[in-house]
């Protein structure tokens, strides 16, 4: 192998290892999501486990964040605005995201 190959290899590894962490953090932000969702809706600890999973199976339907967001906004009514939705979104990915690289 060359220089050029192994930089190529390496460059492709990282690629996979940063995308199979994004995937991660996704899931678990929408988990952490949904348990969320399920304390503002006044669920028992049981049902929301299960609720949170409908929500990580939720994210399955389409690219991108829409389908979890429709889920979670039509699920909560108007216990939570579109602003609070999406802002709790983001600072769960951000929690998600320390999660998993505390766990490496």
């Amino acid at each position: 192998m060359t220089t050029f190959d192994d930089r190529e290899s390496a460059f492709e590894n990282k690629y996979a290892h940063d995308q199979e962490m994004q995937f991660k953090a996704t899931a678990r932000r929408n988990k952490l999501l949904g348990l969320w969702a399920a304390d503002l809706m006044g669920m028992n600890d049981e049902d929301a486990a299960t609720y949170a999973k409908e929500v990580v199976k939720a994210d399955f339907e389409e690219a991108g964040d829409e389908d979890v967001y429709r889920k979670v906004a039509g699920d909560l009514g108007g216990r939570a605005d579109e602003t609070t939705i999406r802002t709790r979104m983001v600072e769960l990915l951000a929690q998600a995201k320390a999660q998993i690289m505390a766990e490496e």
